[in-house]
């Protein structure tokens, strides 16, 4: 069984290792492969890439995007997208994206691999996008016309993912960050509720689970109590008097971007920080300097 991350979030969650978490992959995948460059290719190629792009940034958790690993595998097999029915519930093309054996394979592959290169030096977290966006994304993967979701769309969306998570169970991944959209307009708050499927996966496993809002999105601390760690920029949750009992990820992705000082953490808080592609080592050293400085 393996150790969550939550153990290691700021008090009271934990003993306060995790204090930078990074999305980095776009930022390493540019420097080390090139903008049209493909880490997903096999195992062995993402490890290669993969120790590189840690070694670049340091960061407190290692990150896997498990939805690029999809995106790649869809684009060199476009076969999947003319066997989904046009006429089906939304999330059937989540289903047909994810279900295949191919792609879980090479996950596990990659996270076997992973870990026996972390040693036990970060805690693994695998990213994916939240059921909704996953969702309108594999729709999208298959040229579908834009749909409304339903409640029971989303919840179907988090069963398929958690069966996803399954087939990685027996690895010792440390928990699952959970991607909502950037733009606040395509996220609802009430489609938190019908994520039981894959909270009850993470709890089972007694991996740590993380939620990354939407831009200036503010939710009820009530909505968030199934969550380890909420990564958000909305002032109404990061500031001190919140009232929000999980560990909170102070997201200055737009003030790391241009280079602005960034605020001090409060006691709970965490700094996330998505690394600009275009962004030049140089400057990512100083300002991860600069972060982990305060």
């Amino acid at each position: 069984m393996s150790e969550g991350f939550a153990t290691q979030l700021p008090s009271p969650k934990g003993n306060g290792q995790i204090r930078l978490w990074l999305k980095s992959a776009e930022y390493a995948k540019r420097l080390l492969l090139g903008d049209a460059g493909d880490p997903w290719v096999s195992a062995a190629h993402y490890l290669a890439y993969f120790s590189q792009a840690h070694a670049l940034v340091k960061p407190d958790v290692a990150v896997l995007q498990v939805g690029d690993l999809y995106d790649s595998w869809a684009a060199a097999h476009a076969e999947w997208s003319e066997a989904v029915n046009k006429r089906r519930r939304p999330a059937t093309a989540l289903r047909k994206l994810i279900e295949p054996e191919a792609p879980r394979q090479v996950l596990a592959e990659v996270v076997e691999a992973v870990l026996s290169h972390l040693r036990g030096q970060a805690p693994l977290v695998l990213a994916l996008p939240s059921p909704s966006r996953w969702i309108r994304h594999a729709n999208q993967l298959t040229a579908s016309d834009e749909m409304e979701l339903t409640g029971d769309d989303v919840e179907d969306g988090a069963m398929y993912i958690a069966d996803l998570l399954r087939s990685v169970s027996t690895y010792a991944i440390s928990g699952v960050l959970l991607e909502e959209p950037a733009a606040a307009a395509d996220f609802n708050a009430e489609d938190l509720s019908h994520y039981q499927s894959i909270v009850n996966v993470v709890h089972h496993y007694r991996w740590g689970l993380a939620l990354r809002l939407p831009d200036s999105t503010a939710v009820a601390p009530a909505a968030l109590t199934s969550f380890d760690a909420v990564i958000t920029n909305s002032t109404a949750l990061t500031g001190s008097d919140s009232g929000a009992s999980t560990a909170v990820g102070c997201d200055v992705s737009a003030a790391f971007a241009a280079g602005e000082t960034c605020p001090a953490l409060a006691p709970g808080q965490f700094y996330f920080a998505e690394v600009p592609a275009g962004l030049r080592p140089e400057s990512v050293l100083e300002r991860l300097s600069a972060l982990r400085g305060k």
